[in-house]
C-alpha cells in the first residue's frame, strides 16, 4: 500500500506561479510511475506530468508543456509540480497518482484506471 498526500494549492491571480508537493509513504522499495492528474468541475479528470521514480523522464500534457516542471526528491519520496505562467484554464482540483510499473513517457501514462494510488487532492485557483 501507498499513501499520497498533496499540499501547495491555493488561488493566484492569471500569470502567477504555485509548487505542488506530494509526499509518498508506505511500499516505497519498488519503483512507480508517478503522475499529477487535475479535475474542473464538470470535466473528466486529465493528465498533466508524470516522471518514473526510477529515472528522470518525464512527459506533459501540451496544455502545459513549457510552463509546467515535474521533479522529484533526493529520496524519491516527493512529487513536485512546478506551475508558472497559470492561466484561468489551469483551475482544477489537482491529484498526485502512483502505479507500480515504469512509466511510458507518453500519453498511456494518463489513462486513469492504470494508476492503483492516489491523493486527496489540492486546490488551484487561477484568476484572470
Amino acid at each position: 500500500q501507498v499513501q499520497l498526500v498533496e499540499s501547495g494549492g491555493g488561488s493566484v491571480q492569471a500569470g502567477g506561479s504555485l509548487r505542488l508537493s506530494c509526499v509518498a509513504s508506505g511500499y516505497m522499495k519498488i519503483n512507480y510511475c508517478m503522475g499529477w492528474f487535475r479535475q474542473a468541475p464538470g470535466k473528466e479528470r486529465e493528465g498533466v506530468a508524470v516522471v518514473y521514480t526510477g529515472g528522470t523522464n518525464t512527459y506533459y500534457a501540451d496544455s502545459v508543456k513549457g510552463r509546467f516542471t515535474v521533479s522529484q526528491g533526493n529520496l524519491k519520496n516527493t512529487l513536485y509540480l512546478e506551475m508558472n505562467s497559470l492561466k484561468p484554464e489551469d483551475t482544477a482540483m489537482y491529484y498526485c497518482a502512483a502505479k507500480p510499473s515504469a512509466c511510458a513517457h507518453n500519453s498511456f501514462d494518463f489513462d486513469t484506471l492504470k494508476y492503483n494510488y492516489w491523493g486527496q487532492g489540492t486546490q488551484v485557483t487561477v484568476s484572470s
